[in-house]
């Protein structure tokens, strides 16, 4: 597994870190950041989740505040797990005997 790290909040003091990284095997991005408080939580689940979804926060998930300064630090980073991705479906595209880009 290939994580790599791509910043962390520009304004981070000692005991607060949000930070991304990326996973380069599977494009992923991996966040640390600030839990949602409670108002925050009441605020996405007034807004829901979407058509054909349930509107609760499975125990397994979580909601997170990420400062809108590191904003060009996620883009960078979504940037980075496209490419994953892409570079991902091609070796998997050439291992199966189809052409990159190919269903």
């Amino acid at each position: 597994m290939a994580i790599r790290f791509f910043g962390i909040d520009p304004e981070t003091g000692q005991g607060n870190r949000p930070t991304v990284w990326v996973d380069e095997g599977i494009g992923d991005l991996l966040v640390q950041s600030y839990l949602a408080d409670e108002a925050s939580i009441a605020g996405v689940l007034t807004a829901g989740h979407g058509p054909d979804h349930e509107n609760t926060i499975p125990s397994h998930e979580g909601v997170f505040r990420i400062p809108a300064r590191m904003v060009p630090i996620l883009r960078r980073a979504c940037d980075e797990a496209e490419r994953s991705q892409l570079r991902r479906d091609a070796e998997l595209g050439e291992e199966h005997g189809g052409a990159p880009g190919t269903a």
